[in-house]
Protein backbone atom coordinates (compact mmCIF):
# COMPACT_ATOMS: atom_id res chain seq x y z
CA UNK A 1 0.00 0.00 0.00
CA UNK A 2 2.60 2.76 1.10
CA UNK A 3 4.27 2.06 -2.79
CA UNK A 4 1.11 2.77 -4.17
CA UNK A 5 1.00 5.74 -2.10
CA UNK A 6 4.51 6.85 -3.41
CA UNK A 7 3.17 6.12 -7.11
CA UNK A 8 -0.02 8.73 -6.34
CA UNK A 9 2.16 11.17 -4.62
CA UNK A 10 4.68 11.20 -7.03
CA UNK A 11 2.40 11.17 -10.34
CA UNK A 12 0.66 14.37 -8.26
CA UNK A 13 3.94 16.29 -7.56
CA UNK A 14 4.93 15.75 -11.21
CA UNK A 15 1.83 16.85 -12.89
CA UNK A 16 1.69 19.96 -10.44
CA UNK A 17 5.20 21.16 -9.83
CA UNK A 18 5.40 23.47 -12.80
CA UNK A 19 1.68 24.21 -13.82
CA UNK A 20 0.09 27.44 -11.75
CA UNK A 21 -1.58 25.19 -8.86
CA UNK A 22 0.87 24.69 -6.03
CA UNK A 23 2.44 21.68 -5.87
CA UNK A 24 2.80 21.51 -2.69
CA UNK A 25 -1.15 22.41 -1.91
CA UNK A 26 -2.20 19.08 -4.25
CA UNK A 27 0.17 16.86 -2.10
CA UNK A 28 -1.32 17.70 1.29
CA UNK A 29 -4.40 17.38 -0.40
CA UNK A 30 -4.03 13.44 -1.87
CA UNK A 31 -1.80 12.80 1.39
CA UNK A 32 -5.01 13.50 3.89
CA UNK A 33 -7.42 11.89 0.93
CA UNK A 34 -4.38 8.92 1.57
CA UNK A 35 -4.31 8.91 4.94
CA UNK A 36 -0.48 10.07 4.29
CA UNK A 37 0.35 12.62 7.00
CA UNK A 38 2.79 11.47 9.28
CA UNK A 39 6.29 13.39 9.22
CA UNK A 40 7.69 11.29 7.07
CA UNK A 41 4.97 12.20 4.67
CA UNK A 42 5.60 15.68 4.93
CA UNK A 43 9.76 15.07 3.89
CA UNK A 44 8.91 12.85 1.22
CA UNK A 45 6.76 15.77 -0.73
CA UNK A 46 9.69 17.87 -0.18
CA UNK A 47 11.88 15.35 -1.39
CA UNK A 48 9.82 14.12 -4.35
CA UNK A 49 9.75 18.06 -5.48
CA UNK A 50 13.35 17.57 -5.66
CA UNK A 51 13.10 14.31 -8.43
CA UNK A 52 10.70 17.09 -9.89
CA UNK A 53 12.91 19.63 -10.27
CA UNK A 54 15.93 17.11 -11.61
CA UNK A 55 13.35 16.65 -14.53
CA UNK A 56 14.01 20.50 -15.30
CA UNK A 57 17.94 20.19 -15.11
CA UNK A 58 18.21 16.95 -17.43
CA UNK A 59 15.68 18.68 -20.30
CA UNK A 60 17.83 22.11 -20.12
CA UNK A 61 21.40 20.33 -19.35
CA UNK A 62 22.77 22.29 -22.18
CA UNK A 63 21.72 25.68 -20.78
CA UNK A 64 22.84 24.44 -17.27
CA UNK A 65 26.11 23.96 -18.80
CA UNK A 66 25.99 27.75 -19.93
CA UNK A 67 25.62 28.85 -15.81
CA UNK A 68 29.26 27.47 -15.15
CA UNK A 69 31.51 30.41 -14.61
CA UNK A 70 34.00 29.72 -16.93
CA UNK A 71 36.00 31.98 -19.21
CA UNK A 72 34.08 31.80 -22.43
CA UNK A 73 30.82 31.55 -20.69
CA UNK A 74 31.86 34.95 -18.77
CA UNK A 75 32.34 36.48 -21.95
CA UNK A 76 28.99 35.57 -23.40
CA UNK A 77 26.19 38.17 -23.26
CA UNK A 78 23.00 37.87 -20.86
CA UNK A 79 21.85 34.36 -18.67
CA UNK A 80 25.53 32.55 -18.80
CA UNK A 81 28.23 32.33 -16.54
CA UNK A 82 28.56 34.95 -13.46
CA UNK A 83 25.42 36.85 -14.62
CA UNK A 84 23.22 34.08 -14.54
CA UNK A 85 24.47 32.84 -11.19
CA UNK A 86 24.04 36.56 -10.06
CA UNK A 87 20.85 36.38 -11.53
CA UNK A 88 19.08 33.46 -10.04
CA UNK A 89 21.04 34.43 -6.94
CA UNK A 90 19.19 37.52 -6.58
CA UNK A 91 16.15 35.52 -7.56
CA UNK A 92 16.91 33.20 -4.67
CA UNK A 93 17.88 34.48 -1.55
CA UNK A 94 13.92 36.41 -0.62
CA UNK A 95 12.73 32.79 -0.43
CA UNK A 96 15.25 31.46 0.78
CA UNK A 97 15.62 33.66 4.24
CA UNK A 98 11.90 34.14 4.89
CA UNK A 99 11.68 30.44 4.32
CA UNK A 100 14.66 29.57 7.02
CA UNK A 101 13.48 31.94 9.39
CA UNK A 102 9.63 30.38 9.71
CA UNK A 103 10.75 26.77 8.44
CA UNK A 104 8.87 25.64 11.39
CA UNK A 105 5.63 27.46 11.49
CA UNK A 106 5.43 27.00 7.84
CA UNK A 107 5.62 23.31 8.18
CA UNK A 108 3.64 23.19 11.67
CA UNK A 109 0.83 25.31 11.07
CA UNK A 110 0.32 25.50 7.16
CA UNK A 111 0.72 22.47 6.23
CA UNK A 112 -3.65 21.66 6.25
CA UNK A 113 -6.19 21.21 4.21
CA UNK A 114 -7.62 24.67 5.37
CA UNK A 115 -4.73 26.99 4.50
CA UNK A 116 -4.69 25.29 1.13
CA UNK A 117 -7.76 26.13 0.39
CA UNK A 118 -7.37 29.84 1.06
CA UNK A 119 -4.08 29.79 -0.66
CA UNK A 120 -5.76 28.26 -3.67
CA UNK A 121 -8.88 30.92 -3.62
CA UNK A 122 -5.94 33.58 -3.67
CA UNK A 123 -3.74 32.54 -6.40
CA UNK A 124 -6.89 31.67 -8.52
CA UNK A 125 -7.97 34.99 -8.13
CA UNK A 126 -4.61 36.56 -9.17
CA UNK A 127 -4.48 34.12 -11.93
CA UNK A 128 -7.57 35.43 -13.74
CA UNK A 129 -7.02 38.97 -12.53
CA UNK A 130 -3.65 38.95 -14.36
CA UNK A 131 -4.54 37.81 -17.38
CA UNK A 132 -6.65 40.91 -17.94
CA UNK A 133 -4.65 43.20 -16.90
CA UNK A 134 -0.56 41.54 -18.29
CA UNK A 135 1.88 44.34 -19.22
CA UNK A 136 3.78 44.80 -21.81
CA UNK A 137 7.11 42.23 -22.27
CA UNK A 138 10.41 43.96 -22.46
CA UNK A 139 12.26 40.46 -21.70
CA UNK A 140 11.96 38.18 -25.08
CA UNK A 141 13.73 35.32 -23.84
CA UNK A 142 16.36 34.06 -20.64
CA UNK A 143 18.93 36.76 -22.17
CA UNK A 144 17.04 39.90 -21.30
CA UNK A 145 16.36 39.77 -18.12
CA UNK A 146 17.66 42.23 -15.91
CA UNK A 147 18.69 42.37 -12.43
CA UNK A 148 15.87 44.31 -11.35
CA UNK A 149 13.44 41.79 -13.06
CA UNK A 150 15.12 39.10 -10.98
CA UNK A 151 14.64 40.32 -7.54
CA UNK A 152 10.58 41.15 -8.51
CA UNK A 153 10.08 37.77 -9.23
CA UNK A 154 12.05 36.49 -6.20
CA UNK A 155 10.27 38.87 -3.76
CA UNK A 156 6.94 37.40 -5.80
CA UNK A 157 8.57 34.23 -4.67
CA UNK A 158 7.99 34.85 -0.99
CA UNK A 159 4.23 34.77 -0.88
CA UNK A 160 4.26 31.00 -2.63
CA UNK A 161 6.18 30.14 0.96
CA UNK A 162 2.15 29.53 1.95
CA UNK A 163 0.92 26.43 0.51
CA UNK A 164 -1.81 26.63 -1.96
CA UNK A 165 -0.44 30.10 -3.55
CA UNK A 166 1.56 28.13 -5.79
CA UNK A 167 6.18 28.78 -6.59
CA UNK A 168 4.61 28.51 -10.34
CA UNK A 169 2.13 30.63 -10.53
CA UNK A 170 4.50 33.38 -8.04
CA UNK A 171 6.64 33.41 -10.31
CA UNK A 172 4.97 33.63 -13.58
CA UNK A 173 3.04 36.04 -12.82
CA UNK A 174 5.80 38.40 -11.01
CA UNK A 175 7.94 37.67 -14.13
CA UNK A 176 5.15 38.88 -16.28
CA UNK A 177 4.48 41.95 -14.65
CA UNK A 178 8.40 42.26 -14.33
CA UNK A 179 8.60 42.66 -18.01
CA UNK A 180 8.94 38.87 -19.12
CA UNK A 181 7.02 37.93 -22.20
CA UNK A 182 4.81 34.83 -21.37
CA UNK A 183 7.57 31.97 -22.53
CA UNK A 184 9.94 33.52 -20.45
CA UNK A 185 8.52 33.92 -17.32
CA UNK A 186 7.44 30.48 -17.44
CA UNK A 187 11.00 28.75 -18.62
CA UNK A 188 12.57 31.23 -15.94
CA UNK A 189 10.12 30.11 -13.39
CA UNK A 190 11.75 26.24 -14.08
CA UNK A 191 15.45 27.30 -13.38
CA UNK A 192 14.33 30.11 -10.96
CA UNK A 193 12.67 26.70 -8.52
CA UNK A 194 15.90 24.59 -8.63
CA UNK A 195 18.00 26.29 -6.01
CA UNK A 196 14.98 26.89 -3.81
CA UNK A 197 13.89 23.13 -4.08
CA UNK A 198 17.38 22.20 -3.50
CA UNK A 199 17.99 24.60 -0.68
CA UNK A 200 14.52 23.66 0.89
CA UNK A 201 15.13 19.91 0.69
CA UNK A 202 18.04 20.16 2.28
CA UNK A 203 16.88 21.95 5.21
CA UNK A 204 14.18 19.89 5.34
CA UNK A 205 15.93 16.55 5.42
CA UNK A 206 18.57 18.11 8.16
CA UNK A 207 15.53 18.82 10.23
CA UNK A 208 13.78 15.62 9.28
CA UNK A 209 16.82 13.11 9.54
CA UNK A 210 15.95 11.59 12.94
CA UNK A 211 12.18 10.71 11.84
CA UNK A 212 13.51 8.69 8.66
CA UNK A 213 14.50 5.12 8.53
CA UNK A 214 15.96 2.72 6.14
CA UNK A 215 12.48 1.21 5.35
CA UNK A 216 11.43 4.65 4.14
CA UNK A 217 13.72 3.87 1.33
CA UNK A 218 11.76 2.04 -1.42
CA UNK A 219 8.89 4.63 -0.62
CA UNK A 220 11.33 7.57 -1.67
CA UNK A 221 12.68 5.97 -4.47
CA UNK A 222 9.88 5.17 -6.08
CA UNK A 223 7.88 8.46 -5.28
CA UNK A 224 11.01 10.25 -6.24
CA UNK A 225 11.50 8.48 -10.15
CA UNK A 226 7.75 8.67 -10.93
CA UNK A 227 7.90 12.40 -10.23
CA UNK A 228 11.05 12.66 -12.14
CA UNK A 229 9.14 10.87 -15.44
CA UNK A 230 5.85 13.02 -14.94
CA UNK A 231 7.25 16.11 -14.98
CA UNK A 232 9.54 16.06 -17.80
CA UNK A 233 6.27 15.33 -19.55
CA UNK A 234 4.09 17.90 -17.80
CA UNK A 235 6.82 20.84 -18.63
CA UNK A 236 6.65 20.09 -22.35
CA UNK A 237 3.38 20.23 -22.57
CA UNK A 238 2.85 23.29 -20.56
CA UNK A 239 5.95 25.56 -22.00
CA UNK A 240 3.64 24.34 -25.57
CA UNK A 241 0.36 25.08 -24.02
CA UNK A 242 1.27 28.91 -22.42
CA UNK A 243 1.94 30.01 -25.87
CA UNK A 244 -1.14 29.51 -27.35
CA UNK A 245 -3.81 29.46 -24.09
CA UNK A 246 -4.75 31.86 -21.18
CA UNK A 247 -3.45 31.32 -17.27
CA UNK A 248 -7.40 32.01 -16.36
CA UNK A 249 -8.25 28.65 -16.64
CA UNK A 250 -6.02 27.64 -14.17
CA UNK A 251 -7.25 30.18 -11.47
CA UNK A 252 -10.96 28.93 -12.34
CA UNK A 253 -9.61 25.60 -11.40
CA UNK A 254 -8.27 26.28 -8.23
CA UNK A 255 -11.39 28.26 -6.86
CA UNK A 256 -13.40 25.30 -8.09
CA UNK A 257 -10.79 22.84 -6.15
CA UNK A 258 -10.72 24.55 -3.00
CA UNK A 259 -14.44 25.35 -2.75
CA UNK A 260 -14.90 21.66 -3.23
CA UNK A 261 -12.13 20.98 -0.46
CA UNK A 262 -14.19 23.65 1.94
CA UNK A 263 -17.24 21.86 1.25
CA UNK A 264 -15.39 18.59 2.23
CA UNK A 265 -13.89 19.90 5.50
CA UNK A 266 -17.07 21.80 6.68
CA UNK A 267 -20.04 19.75 5.40
CA UNK A 268 -21.25 23.40 4.00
Amino acid sequence: MQIVIAIIQGIVEGLTEFLPVSSTGHLILSGHLLGFTDETAKTFEVVIQLAAILAVVTLYFSRFLRFIPTPENNKKPGFNGWNALLTLFITTIPAVIVGFIFHDFIKGALFNPTTVAIGLIIGGIVLIVFEKFVPKSSAKNLDHISLKQALGVGLAQIVSIWPGVSRAASTIVGGSFMGLDRRTAVEYSFFAAVPVMVGATALDLFKSASNLSSSDIPLFVVGMITSYITAMLAIKYFLKFVQNHSLAIFGYYRIALALAVILVLYGL
